[in-house]
């Protein structure tokens, strides 16, 4: 994409995120990013279509350099398919996960609280946004520390579709998880996702917010590793809860066990981040009601918890971080 110019590097991306869009809508993604070969038969099963209708739409996928043939009647993802699962995922969340936001800025200038109760963000939307967004943005960093960790119980915070707790089990087979997240369309697509990698019966899905945890502590109990994934910065201004759950965490976290925040600061100011992180903020503070914590404030937060050590490393996504505190 570095070969064109920015108008048409625009027009690529908006294309792509379009039919990644589509192809995630027909359940197909999942079966593409396994990268082994595909025929339109088997995903017109998957999506419950037409085989006629698949076809037609995989050869669109091919024309846009998204599949190529692999011989016969089959098909795989190109090389750089999970490259622009990456870049789509930033237009997915900012115009589709965020799309109340983007379409009532007026009502949310003249009332917020009355705007907020009327419109709502798709969980599922923001959640395989997410996902692809994490997939080189913060996940590769998580990824590494908790592996390091070598753990046999991780719990996920705000998991999300579990991506991260999936990726983790398939690398750790004597491992098992927890994922825990508020929404409902989020939980379910975690469970069929668990179900469709084979790890049904090692990954616990529980629908519950996490300012639970600070009255109710099971779901993390004898964690190795405790993540969270931007989920913190939504209590931040309930702060006793906020201290009470990291609290909890820090007792239910076996011995020398860590806990790994992935979050975000307010508008980062570097060139690289300063675009997508003033958006980020501003989404969060101008429509959710949300004030990110800088960086320092995360780390009091911990040590004011208990924990013996915290640190931060900066992610590719712009404005994220990834705090680690142990036990």
């Amino acid at each position: 994409m570095s070969s064109v110019s920015s108008p048409e590097t625009a027009a690529d991306l908006a294309a792509v995120a379009a039919l990644l869009e589509m192809a995630d809508r027909l359940g197909i993604v999942p079966l593409l990013e396994r990268g082994e070969p595909v025929t339109a038969a088997e995903l017109a099963v998957a999506a419950q279509v037409p085989e006629e209708g698949m076809a037609g739409f995989m050869s669109t996928l091919v024309a846009a350099a998204l599949l190529v043939p692999a011989g016969g009647k089959e098909f795989k993802v190109a090389d750089d398919f999970a490259d622009r699962i990456y870049q789509a995922g930033y237009l997915t969340w900012s115009l589709r996960a965020n799309q109340p936001y983007v379409e009532h800025p007026a009502e949310f200038l003249r009332d917020p609280a009355g705007a907020a109760a009327l419109y709502q963000r798709n969980g599922r939307e923001v959640a395989v946004s997410s996902r692809w967004i994490g997939s080189q943005g913060f996940y590769p960093a998580a990824t590494e520390t908790i592996l390091a960790a070598q753990p046999k119980r991780i719990a996920d915070l705000g998991a999300g579709a579990a991506g991260l707790l999936i990726d983790l089990l398939g690398r750790l087979p004597k491992t098992t998880g927890v994922a825990l997240d508020m929404s409902a369309g989020a939980c379910q697509e975690a469970a069929r996702a668990a179900r469709a990698a084979g790890m049904g019966d090692r990954l616990d899905v529980v629908e519950r917010p996490i300012q639970s945890i600070a009255d109710d502590p099971t779901p993390v109990e004898g964690a190795d590793v405790i993540h969270a994934g931007f989920v913190f910065h939504d209590i931040v201004k309930e702060g006793d809860v906020f201290d009470r759950v990291l609290r909890q965490c820090r007792d239910a976290l076996r011995p020398g066990g860590i806990m790994a925040i992935t979050d975000a600061v307010p508008y980062a100011p570097a060139e690289r981040e300063r675009r997508f992180s003033a958006l980020f903020t501003y989404l969060h503070a101008g429509f959710m009601n949300v004030e990110l914590p800088p960086e320092e404030d995360w780390l009091d937060r911990f040590r004011q918890a208990g924990f013996d050590q915290a640190r931060r490393v900066p992610h590719r996504f712009p404005g994220g971080r990834l705090f680690i505190a142990t036990k």
